[in-house]
């Protein structure tokens, strides 16, 4: 059984293949890059989409040694994300359906993450820290649903760090030029907010930006963001640790990659007695493989396809998941 998956919710768009056994035959993408200050323009993000899918379709195609004659089943990210990206993907995938004659899978994005983590990483139970730009959860499994025990309530971390790197004069993406000075910073005072088991971000980059005009070194504000925005995040996965008895915790998203929030988690899962897992960097961020993996699950789990449609604020707890034995 081979599945074919297209992401395309916001920065990304890629094609990527992957057998039943969970062998990945391909992982093609293409990566919009806004202009120097700027976050991404959706309209701009859709229009560079249009333009390489074909080729990213092809690369991927000639990179599983297969025709399209043998896939499957075809999936697209369905939600949460951008419009306009999002309908890209959507009318990529009616397209290839029309020319194979293939059922179309719809996925949600943020399931998506979850799902390649686990095939990744053998994780089985975990608490999921979904971090990326436009995402902040905190995830488990309860009852055929992903419950998100903490979120944001404003911004995502991803999005709060790219802010404030765009207010200091960095380039996009923000985050591992903030890792990267904050490895020279010492800590000075920011805010620090959880609201019971949800975070604020907005207020920290507000001040951490303030301060940077007042002239406080950019290595000090950039390794006072990370300690802040990560304790808030470990201090709440820790809660949701304790409240749901579960003895796993999985890092995924596009900021998974950095080390430090790394480090906090797995210094607080080890003190717990807990076990820690991190997305291999290829499939943390947003790629096309967890779409279609994630497609397969639902076509194996005998699960009828969706109206073929968009969802932009499609939550992650909206979705029963009936491919999963309790």
């Amino acid at each position: 059984m081979i599945s074919l998956g297209i992401e395309s919710t916001a920065h990304t768009f890629g094609i990527g293949i992957i057998d039943d056994n969970g062998n990945v035959l391909s992982n093609e993408k293409g990566i919009y890059k806004p202009k120097s200050g700027y976050g991404i323009v959706p309209r701009d993000a859709a229009e560079f989409f249009n333009k390489i899918k074909n080729d990213v379709l092809k690369n991927a195609l000639e990179k599983s040694g297969l025709g399209l004659n043998k896939i499957d089943i075809i999936s697209f990210s369905k939600g949460p994300g951008l419009p306009l990206s999002l309908k890209v993907g959507l009318d990529f995938a009616k397209d290839i359906a029309k020319q194979t004659g293939k059922p179309v899978y719809c996925v949600n994005h943020c399931i998506g993450h979850i799902e390649i983590g686990l095939l990744k990483t053998k994780a089985t139970d975990p608490i999921t820290v979904y971090v990326s730009g436009g995402n902040t959860q905190i995830i488990g499994y309860v009852e055929k649903r992903y419950r998100v025990f903490g979120e944001t309530l404003d911004i995502a971390i991803g999005n709060a760090l790219d802010m404030f790197a765009r207010a200091v004069g960095l380039e996009h993406p923000g985050g591992p030029k903030i890792e990267e000075l904050a490895k020279n910073g010492n800590y000075i005072e920011l805010p620090y907010v959880v609201k019971g088991m949800d975070l604020s971000f907005s207020g920290i980059v507000s001040e951490a930006i303030r301060q940077f005009k007042k002239g406080v070194k950019i290595e000090d504000l950039c390794y006072s963001l990370q300690e802040n925005c990560f304790a808030m995040i470990t201090e709440v996965t820790e809660r949701a640790l304790a409240h749901t008895g579960k003895n796993e915790v999985l890092l995924t998203g596009g900021v998974a990659a950095n080390q430090r929030l790394q480090e906090m988690l797995k210094i607080m899962t080890s003190e717990r007695g807990a076990k820690f897992f991190v997305v291999p960097k290829e499939f943390s961020g947003d790629n096309p493989v967890m779409i279609a993996w994630t497609g397969l699950l639902i076509y194996k789990s005998g699960q009828k396809t969706e109206e073929l449609d968009i969802r932009p604020r499609w939550r992650t707890d909206e979705v029963d998941i009936r491919y999963r034995n309790d």
